[in-house]
């Protein structure tokens, strides 16, 4: 399951995530902790992996697991078409 799906970004910095992502979080230097809103969050300040777009609040994105890389959603889809 590399690429996890986000319905609804929080911020242009962060997503709070639950404990089942934390790993992949961690792995892909993407984890962000002690905030008073949540207890883990996914980074994603520096944009779309593929062409630096912001993920902004409200916005669908991915997480792929495998490579650590944020994607808007339609890179999101490029590349679950290309597994």
């Amino acid at each position: 399951m590399p690429l996890i799906h986000f319905e609804m970004a929080d911020s242009t910095e962060r997503t709070q995530i639950g404990e089942g992502l934390v790993r992949f979080a961690v792995q892909a230097g993407r984890l962000e902790t002690g905030r008073t809103e949540g207890k883990y969050f996914l980074t994603h300040a520096d944009g779309c992996g593929e062409d630096g777009k912001r993920i902004k609040p409200g916005d669908a994105f991915c997480f792929d697991t495998e490579t650590g890389d944020i994607l808007c959603i339609e890179h999101c889809t490029e590349r679950s078409k290309e597994t």
